[in-house]
């Protein structure tokens, strides 16, 4: 496991990125990696993202990566320049890029895509000195979809949820900006 693996779960607009944000800074000891996954589709969706690259601290590094985490992440994490922690914003997203990229694929085939790839930033993560944090928006709480595509995320993004808080060290639930930690290392 890696030395620490933090997920971070909320509704939309919670508070979940900025607790995220500052978490990841008072768990690293030098450079940070701020993983971005989304893409820029509408004006709305560029404004959120231009909202969410103020926030951050001019000296973090950024990779925009939208589908591939794993590969595009792996050979940053080695070497002089590496990062000593890794901020994930948002998997959620992520999660929704593969099921669009995805999207024809019967169930079973678009849960092993999905799943597939999870294991594969999971086991990065484990593999890695670096400190990541995940943040994710918890699908649980909200009522169920009435269009297929939106029920198929729904699944999901769920699915990867509680593989990451299975793997994690610590799961935090913020709810109005107002972070609970419902994982620590000490629980089993």
């Amino acid at each position: 496991m890696a030395s620490q693996l933090c997920l971070v779960l909320g509704g939309v607009r919670s508070g979940k990125s900025a607790f995220a944000e500052g978490r990841t800074a008072s768990l690293s000891q030098g450079p940070i990696l701020y993983v971005a996954t989304g893409v820029a589709v509408d004006d709305e969706m560029k404004e959120r993202i231009q909202r969410h690259q103020a926030s951050r601290p001019q000296e973090w590094s950024t990779l925009e990566e939208p589908v591939d985490l794993a590969e595009k992440l792996a050979p940053l994490l080695n070497g002089a320049g590496s990062p000593c922690a890794v901020i994930i914003d948002s998997v959620d997203v992520w999660v929704a890029n593969l099921l669009t990229e995805n999207q024809t694929e019967n169930k079973q085939a678009l849960e092993k895509t999905v799943m597939v790839q999870a294991d594969k930033l999971l086991t990065l993560a484990a593999d890695s000195p670096q400190v990541f944090v995940m943040v994710s928006s918890e699908v649980g709480l909200s009522l169920v979809p009435p269009e297929p595509l939106g029920r198929r995320f729904q699944d999901l993004l769920g699915m990867v949820n509680q593989e990451i808080a299975a793997s994690a060290t610590e799961v935090y639930m913020v709810i109005a900006g107002i972070p609970t930690r419902i994982k620590s290392a000490n629980i089993e």
